[in-house]
């Protein structure tokens, strides 16, 4: 027999500890190397654990919901089982409810299983058998006055156990009892995730530390629009992904941080940490919370490469395989929230960064132009900043100068 063990995998530095999600294999089973045993969940990301070996799954150390830390043994496996070895023992309990179900049988003795025909009669008539009723007669056999007295008791032990296909019925992970003293009120008390926690956490230490403001602008998006009316085909062709919007916000914000670095900045301590680099955070929506994954260098990507990183991340969010460090630093991030229909919001900074860029949903607006009414596609954004460090000057310039950018993006062109 040769056994490999199975252990949590090493966290990073920022991740002390893990909740171990539903185990995909039992004790007994078949794996395969490489095939994912269970997911472990931080306050960052959902890591999985593939299996070290191929083999048979013996023992699993660790249950569901249990919290695990780095190296942590979870399960072994032995490379020379054979699948089922490992699994007789709930099989072994049937035999031992056999002698249960005979015992009646075997403790009457040599005829005290015997009834008397007018208590036959009376027995089968309330559904008894002659072993369920203790005879006073000779030898032990069932009288009629045993059978009359055995069909008047209350049969309280047998009807116990039909109650229990109720606990099917309430909503699930809810005890049955909450639901049933709550009436038509359900309720389902359900405890935050790791990632959900960390999310809470993060919001409000960004409140609490950071003097939060939100300046506004519009945007008629109808040069960008047509940009990509004109080059959606070729572009798809070329680049084997469509052009969307988020390259031209992406690309846009990156300009205006290189003319006003401080909404590139972030704070530690006393000093002001200006990045020389851009790597922007695109917030992204996921089954288990909202997770912000990093352009790096965004500077210097091209707007191919923005939609094929962003199309990725979306995807990887979706399937809870985002790493740790695809979501660690950034100097500034943008939130999408128009993918959902939002008109108008103020974003909450991601801290360290002390800027977000928000963008909302475009509409058909009626604008003036030239001393004319029109209809243009409007977008609304919206900056939030950390008034500690940027003025209100840096922070209306800077949305500005986006605002410009999209309004004609030949200025992403020649960085004017």
């Amino acid at each position: 027999m040769a056994i490999v063990d199975v252990q949590v995998p090493q966290f990073s530095e920022s991740v002390s500890e893990g909740t171990l999600l539903t185990w995909k294999k039992k004790p007994g089973e078949a794996v395969t190397v490489d095939e994912t045993l269970v997911e472990i969940e931080t306050d960052k990301v959902v890591l999985e654990v593939p299996a070290p070996a191929s083999g048979v799954l013996t023992e699993i150390g660790v249950a569901d919901g249990s919290t695990v830390t780095s190296q942590q043994l979870l399960a072994k496996i032995d490379t020379e089982g054979k699948a089922g070895a490992a699994a007789p023992a709930p099989a072994a309990a049937a035999p031992a409810a056999a002698p249960a179900t005979a015992a009646p049988a075997a403790t009457g003795g040599n005829k005290g299983d015997v009834a008397m025909p007018a208590a036959a009669k009376i027995l089968a008539e309330k559904g008894l058998a002659a072993t369920d009723v203790a005879g006073s007669g000779k030898d032990g056999r069932v009288t009629k006055g045993d059978a009359l007295a055995a069909s008047a008791k209350p049969a309280a032990a047998p009807l116990v156990v039909p109650a229990a296909p109720a606990v099917a019925k309430p909503l699930p992970s809810v005890a049955a009892p909450s639901l049933q003293s709550l009436g038509e009120r359900p309720e389902q008390r359900v405890p935050m995730t790791r990632l959900r926690a960390r999310i809470a956490e993060r919001l409000l230490q960004s409140q609490a530390t950071n003097a939060i403001l939100t300046t506004f602008n519009e945007v008629n998006m109808a040069p960008v629009m047509e940009l990509r009316k004109k080059f959606q085909d070729s572009f798809t062709k070329e680049h084997g992904t469509k052009l969307g919007f988020m390259s031209f916000f992406v690309k846009a914000a990156v300009h205006a941080l290189k003319k006003y670095p401080v909404l590139n900045a972030s704070v530690d301590g006393n000093d002001i940490v200006y990045h020389g680099y851009f790597d922007i955070g695109i917030a992204v929506g996921s089954p288990r919370g909202l997770v912000v994954p990093i352009l790096r260098n965004a500077d210097q990507m091209s707007f191919a490469d923005i939609e094929k990183k962003i199309a990725e991340f979306g995807k990887k969010a979706q399937e809870g395989k985002l790493g740790i460090d695809e979501m660690s630093g950034g100097t500034f991030s943008i939130s999408n929230g128009g993918t959902f229909g939002s008109m108008l919001s103020t974003p909450i900074i991601n801290p360290p960064q002390s800027a977000i860029l928000g963008v909302h949903a475009t509409k058909d607006r009626a604008v003036v132009e030239n001393g004319q009414i029109v209809i243009r596609p409007m977008n609304y954004l919206a900056m939030s900043y950390d008034h500690r460090i940027i003025d209100g000057r840096e922070a209306v310039l800077g949305l500005v100068a986006m605002k410009d950018a999209l309004e004609d993006p030949s200025r992403l062109l020649f960085d004017i």
